[in-house]
């Protein structure tokens, strides 16, 4: 019985890091992104990984609580239409800011070239104001 090699390339992680305590790395919670994902895996024994495209990303958010900023770390919370993971936080970082942003360009660049277009309703789709070039006709009340 002969075994068959996949022939897959290796992802290259632009970023990584392992959940903090402390200020120090010492968790089984590790955090990596590449150009189109991010990763986050969980355990030591038992192995959780989940991953989230980025051009699914909808909102990205920072938090910092007091403890947090005494220790240079937060936590970066990621809202996505991922139906597998939702909401994903990043708890416990360092330099949370400059991580925040990196996602950030990496969200808009893959939604970029996936040509993804935001659909945000607001008030179910309606005119509100009287811009001529939003693309709504403006409603008279």
């Amino acid at each position: 019985m002969s075994k068959k090699k996949i022939d897959v390339e290796p992802i290259e992680m632009i970023w990584s890091d392992r959940k903090r305590h402390l200020g120090m790395p010492l968790s089984f919670t590790k955090f990596s992104l590449s150009d189109d994902r991010l990763f986050v895996e969980q355990g030591l024994l038992n192995l959780q990984s989940e991953e989230v495209l980025l051009y699914r990303v909808r909102d990205i958010e920072l938090k910092m609580t007091l403890w947090q900023r005494i220790f240079g770390v937060g936590t970066v919370c990621l809202s996505s239409s991922d139906t597998s993971a939702p909401h994903v936080e990043l708890r416990n970082v360092k330099s949370p800011r400059e991580v925040k942003e990196l996602i950030h360009k990496k969200v808009e660049k893959a939604k970029k070239e996936r040509r993804v277009r935001p659909m945000e309703m607001v008030d179910g789709a309606t005119d509100r104001d009287d811009d001529p070039d939003d693309g709504f006709d403006d409603l008279d009340n």
